[in-house]
């Protein structure tokens, strides 16, 4: 649920990445995504005169900035810390959730299109995957990992740790993001131990 002492737009942004991955996009109104974040419907449209799908793009892009965020701050001490960072974020959110809620991100990504167009959510979505990727590959390029291994390297732990949080939703069990994490930290660690 969204902080009461947030702006209005920030809370329903954060509302909005709540609720969308807790239920996905398709099964959440704009009036329930209000509700939830403890907004006035008026104020939704307010901040996103273009509707729902305003809302849901920004709030992707919200919550893939936040990741972004902590991704940045902890690849400093290289990607193993960074790693351990990016689970220790996705843990805290599906324990604190009782199971209920993953990444936003993954939501909007994994459901049916209500158009044949692509939703601008979709689009920010892939853009997010990217950045992520982007700041892995730059660190394990850093820590001496093969730049032409570093990108794919990067893209298989984004996969691993959305997949295993979708996982431990539907098991309730922190079990397959422990066991992706210790297979991703010696994958990692091999990558940069070959560079040395």
């Amino acid at each position: 649920m969204a902080k009461h002492g947030a702006p209005s737009r920030e809370r329903l942004l954060i509302g909005a990445a709540d609720m969308i991955s807790r239920r996905g996009l398709n099964a959440t109104s704009i009036r329930e995504l209000a509700k939830h974040a403890q907004a006035p419907l008026g104020s939704t449209y307010h901040y996103f005169p273009e509707g729902k799908q305003q809302l849901a793009t920004e709030a992707v892009n919200y919550a893939g900035e936040a990741v972004a965020r902590i991704l940045r701050k902890e690849l400093d001490a290289g990607p193993i810390a960074g790693l351990r960072a990016f689970l220790a974020l996705w843990r805290g959110i599906v324990v604190d959730s009782d199971f209920r809620a993953g990444c936003p991100v993954l939501a909007v990504s994994v459901e049916e299109p209500p158009t044949d167009e692509i939703p601008p959510a979709l689009v920010a979505a892939a853009e997010v995957f990217e950045v992520w990727e982007g700041l892995l590959t730059e660190a394990l390029t850093r820590q001496g990992a093969d730049p032409g291994r570093a990108p794919g390297l990067a893209a298989l732990i984004v996969a691993s740790v959305e997949g295993a949080i979708a996982m431990c939703r539907a098991k309730r069990s922190m079990q397959p993001l422990d066991r992706v994490a210790q297979q991703l930290e010696t994958l990692i660690a091999d990558a940069v131990d070959r560079s040395a």
